[in-house]
Parts: structure tokens; C-alpha cells; sequence
């Protein structure tokens, strides 16, 4: 049997959508599924970080650090927890990964996780010159971060991590 025939189950999301108050929205979400869940689970994944950046910043102050180590340190404890969560949520229901295998899947995490150094880089950049050097509040040179962070993770998971490979069947 042809895969492209077979019909794929609903999820969670979809089986919401056909409830009595929400099934109005239901052309508009199946229209637009991808970028609503990256930002339904983008928004999640901003709350994972600040919940732990914050909690690592209280911890590190507490200790006595500096700013620029309380920014850095609380900045990679936020990213490991919510890069963690984006991963998962992201293979599971944004760009609904169909990579099979333990080699295949471990391809896919170390080309997520990468990306990801790379905005993580972006983000510390950000929170250095604005927090450290500029003396910026923390939160928002945080949310002004995020907001970068999350643009550039989207299209490098889109269009690299994710993106769906042409099959031909013989």
C-alpha cells in the first residue's frame, strides 16, 4: 500500500479542535497547524527557560557570583532544560518527525542540538552586550533574546533538522 494513501491519525491538538467552541477555529488551524504548534510550543519552551534561568540566576546570586558568570551559567542551565523540551515537543507535534532508527534519530538530536549551539551562542552574545555591558534589565534583554532565538530556531529547524525528504518508491 502507497503511503501517501494512508491517513494519519489525529493528535491531541487535532482532537481538540473538534470540540463544540473550538471547531470554528478548525479551518484556520489545519490551514496553519505547523507555525501555531512551533509558537503553541515555542511560547512553552520561553517558559521553561525563564522558570530555570530564573531559579539559576536566584541560586547564583545567592552564592555570590558575578553578573556576567549569573548571565552566562543561568543562561546554559535555561538552554539544556529547554532545548530538551523543544526537541521533543518539536519532532513529536510541530514538525512531526517520521526519522526511525536509533542512528537516524540520534542524526536528527545532534543536528537539532546544534542548531541550537548556535543560537545559544546568539543568545549569550545578546545577554553580554545588553545585560553585562550595557546594563540593561535582565528580563528584558531576556525577552528581546528569546525573540531572536526563536525566529532563527525555526528556520534552522524547518529548513535543516526537519525538513521532509523526498521519498521514491520502487
Amino acid at each position: 500500500m502507497d503511503n501517501n494513501t494512508q491517513e494519519k491519525k489525529p493528535d491531541i491538538f487535532d482532537k481538540l479542535m473538534h470540540l463544540p467552541v473550538l471547531n470554528i477555529f478548525e479551518p484556520f488551524y489545519k490551514k496553519n497547524k505547523e507555525v501555531l504548534m512551533y509558537l503553541f510550543f515555542g511560547v512553552l519552551t520561553t517558559a521553561v527557560s525563564f522558570v530555570t534561568a530564573g531559579a539559576a540566576k536566584a541560586l547564583l546570586e545567592h552564592l555570590d557570583f558575578g553578573k556576567s558568570a549569573v548571565s552566562n551559567i543561568s543562561t546554559v542551565i535555561s538552554w539544556i532544560c529547554a532545548v530538551t523540551f523543544a526537541y521533543v515537543t518539536n519532532r513529536i507535534w510541530v514538525f512531526d518527525s517520521q526519522t526511525k532508527g536509533a542512528g537516524a534519530i540520534v542524526r536528527e538530536m545532534a543536528s537539532f542540538y546544534s542548531g541550537r549551539l548556535f543560537t545559544l551562542g546568539v543568545e549569550m552574545l545578546m545577554m553580554w552586550i545588553g545585560y553585562s555591558l550595557l546594563d540593561f534589565n535582565y528580563w528584558v534583554t531576556k525577552i528581546i533574546a528569546n525573540v531572536v532565538v526563536l525566529v532563527l530556531n525555526y528556520v534552522i529547524s524547518k529548513l535543516i533538522v526537519f525538513r521532509k525528504k523526498k521519498t521514491t518508491e520502487e
